[in-house]
């Protein structure tokens, strides 16, 4: 859609395209983890996070209608790489260990989700646009509390154990 960009506001579309195309992709690759997972305490947290996802998603789409904008739908390479990484490591994982690459993968790509918030809300503030910032506030609080889990599940996975039963 863009092939150059000549306003603030359009690399500020842009980006919040891309972060829509974020959220679509990681609602994808919850999924995936979800039915990867080997224990519950890990299986539900990304179940939790799933739900959030789709809020995200409407979240986004509601902030380019407040902005007057029509929905970007830009790629999102960082994420994409980022999956695809993660599913080659569970590929190659023994089955008793995927809850060590999802814990992984879950903290990585809520730190980068994060981070696009912040930038987001950061723009949107300089822009005055109060309630769209409100709005990206909502997703990066729940990014957060997404990511104290990801670490909650990084120590279940170490006090119980790396492995989950015996190899198949």
């Amino acid at each position: 859609m863009f092939e150059r960009f000549n306003t603030a506001e359009e690399i500020f579309a842009f980006k919040l395209g891309s972060a829509l195309t974020m959220e679509r992709q990681l609602l994808e690759l919850l999924e995936q983890l979800e039915e990867h997972a080997q224990r519950e305490e890990i299986r539900h947290p990304l179940a939790v996070h799933r739900e959030e996802t789709l809020q995200h998603i409407a979240n986004i789409k509601q902030c380019f209608t407040l902005l007057g904008e029509l929905v970007h739908n830009p790629p999102c390479g960082v994420v994409a790489a980022m999956a695809s990484e993660g599913k080659a490591m569970l590929k190659k994982t023994d089955n008793s260990l995927a809850d060590v690459v999802i814990v992984a993968l879950a903290s990585e790509t809520e730190h980068y989700e994060i981070a696009v918030y912040e930038g987001l809300i950061a723009n949107a503030d300089a822009r005055g646009a109060a309630e769209v910032a409100k709005i990206l506030h909502e997703n990066l609080a729940q990014e957060q509390q997404a990511l104290n889990m990801a670490h909650t599940m990084t120590k279940t996975v170490l006090e119980q154990g790396v492995a989950v039963g015996a190899s198949t």
